[in-house]
C-alpha cells in the first residue's frame, strides 16, 4: 500500500485520478473482483501531484485471480493472497474519491460502475464526484484519428512514454501525462493553425502508429489481455461522455458533469476549455 500525507484545502476543486485493476470475467454470469486501486490528488492549475493512494485488494474468490498474469507486471493470486480486502480500505477509498472531480480513462463505463458495485457489496454508501472528466471521450474527440485506438497503451506509446503497466498508481500518472502531451499539441496547433493543422493527416505511412492485430499479436514480447477498459464499439459509443457533440457543449455539460452552483467547476471549465479546445 502506497499512501502520502493527505492535502485537503480546496479539496473539491481538486481532481483525482483513479483506475481500477480487476479480474476479467471469462464467461456469463462470472463477475468483476477489484484487485487493485489507485490514485492521485491533481490541483488543475499547477498539474502537481499532491496525494497518493494505491492498494492491493483482496477478492472474495481467490480463484478468480490467474496464479500468472499474461501482463508484464501484473496482478497474480499469490500477490493479492495477503491483501486486504475491499472492506478494510473502503474507507480510505471513500475520503480519496468524496467529493472531488473524478479523472481517468473510461471511467464513466467501467471504473465507477464497479465501484458503485464494491460499496454496495459491503452495505455502505459510495462516494459521489462533484463533476468528471473522462479522457477516452475528450481525446477520441480532438485526437484518435491520429493515435490509433484509444487504448491508453497506444497513446502512450505515440508520445513515447512507455509501456502500460496495467497497475492502477502507473497507469493513472501516465494518464495524466497523456493529457498533458495532447494539450500541448493542441495549443500548438490552434497557435499557428495554418502551418501546424491536418500535419498528421499526410504522415507517411512510417510515422503511423500501428495498433495490435492478430498477425502480430505473437512478436509483442510482453502480451496484453483482452482489456476490459477498451474503447467502446461504434454502438455505444454514444453513450459514453465525449462522443459526438461539439467540444464546447460536451466539456459544458457532460464531460465536467457540472454540479449545481458550484463556482470551482465554473473555474475547472475555463482552465480545461483553454487547453483542448
Amino acid at each position: 500500500m502506497e499512501a502520502s500525507t493527505p492535502y485537503r484545502e480546496g479539496m473539491s476543486e481538486n481532481i483525482v485520478f483513479f483506475d481500477l485493476e480487476t479480474t476479467v470475467p471469462k464467461r456469463a454470469g462470472q463477475r468483476f473482483w477489484v484487485l487493485e486501486f489507485g490514485a492521485i490528488v491533481v490541483c488543475p492549475r499547477k498539474l502537481v501531484e499532491l496525494e497518493s493512494f494505491s492498494t492491493l485488494i483482496r477478492p472474495g474468490d481467490l480463484s478468480a485471480v490467474s496464479l500468472k498474469s499474461s501482463r508484464c507486471d501484473g496482478i497474480t493470486r499469490e500477490r493479492v493472497a495477503e491483501a486486504p480486502s475491499f472492506e478494510e480500505v473502503a474507507d480510505k477509498i471513500f475520503d480519496v474519491l468524496n467529493g472531488r472531480i473524478w479523472a481517468g480513462h473510461n471511467i464513466q463505463r467501467f471504473d465507477c460502475v464497479r465501484i458503485k458495485e464494491a460499496f454496495a457489496e459491503i452495505g455502505k454508501p459510495a462516494p459521489e464526484p462533484v463533476g468528471m472528466i473522462d479522457s477516452l471521450g475528450v481525446l477520441t474527440d480532438k485526437f484518435g484519428k491520429r493515435a490509433g485506438n484509444m487504448k491508453m497503451a497506444t497513446l502512450a506509446a505515440y508520445f513515447g512514454l512507455g509501456q502500460q503497466k496495467h497497475r492502477s498508481l502507473d497507469d493513472v500518472r501516465m494518464n495524466l501525462e497523456v493529457l498533458k502531451h495532447c494539450a500541448t499539441v493542441l495549443f500548438l496547433e490552434a497557435s499557428l493553425p495554418s502551418v501546424l493543422n491536418g500535419g498528421w493527416r499526410t504522415a507517411s505511412p512510417s510515422t503511423t502508429i500501428m495498433t495490435r492485430s492478430r498477425s502480430n499479436i505473437g512478436k509483442v514480447i510482453c502480451r496484453e489481455e483482452t482489456s476490459r477498459k477498451s474503447p467502446p464499439t461504434s454502438s455505444t459509443t454514444s453513450n459514453i461522455i465525449g462522443y459526438h457533440r461539439p467540444m464546447t457543449e460536451r466539456v459544458k455539460n457532460l464531460v465536467l458533469c457540472k454540479a449545481n452552483g458550484s463556482q470551482t467547476l465554473n473555474q475547472l471549465l475555463k482552465h480545461s476549455h483553454s487547453l483542448l479546445r
